[in-house]
């Protein structure tokens, strides 16, 4: 709800005063830096360097899209330029996301293939008021702002996963 707030209170600045502000919503972002351990990519990576078996607190079968952090990081810059060169662009709002559909349970073990780990996820099923299937499509902003994500999952996760080993190797 406060998601949506946010969303119909930038749009009313942008309207009401003419200001240059545009809506973003994105995937679930992921990549180096998160050290919340809750959220499923750092915590899979956490788990697998100490030699544990990750966690999936739901049944796994949720379906996100994720969205990595440097995609997301040019995609307010392409936002940005395009809001500075076309002011009618005030106001509206833009999915920036890599449309792909992806369970829990398959991103742990792609990164479980990813970091060669032969541990299994410990799926606990104990997740509540959860979306079950939630995913966004940025054909808006593929076509309005010929934006494009740099990374596809693979790669971004690849870098995010060298970003957390080295970050663990100086513990």
């Amino acid at each position: 709800m406060s998601k949506s707030c946010a969303d119909l209170i930038g749009h009313a600045y942008a309207v009401s005063y003419k200001l240059p502000v545009a809506i973003t919503r994105c995937g679930n972002f992921y990549g180096g830096g998160d050290l919340n351990w809750n959220r499923i990519v750092p915590g899979t990576i956490r788990s697998v360097v100490r030699g544990e078996r990750p966690v999936i607190r739901s049944d796994g079968k949720f379906v996100r899209d994720y969205f990595y952090v440097e995609d997301g990081a040019n995609a307010y810059v392409v936002l940005a330029e395009a809001l500075a060169e076309r002011p009618g662009l005030a106001g509206e709002a833009y999915n920036f996301s890599n449309e792909i559909q992806v369970t829990v349970l398959d991103l742990v073990r792609s990164i479980l293939r990813a970091m060669r780990s032969d541990l299994e996820p410990e799926v606990r099923n104990e997740a509540s008021n959860e979306i079950i299937h939630q995913y966004l499509s940025a054909s808006k902003a593929r076509s309005e702002l010929s934006w494009a994500p740099l990374f596809d999952l693979d790669e971004g996760m690849a870098r995010t996963i060298r970003w957390y080993t080295d970050f663990f190797s100086h513990e």
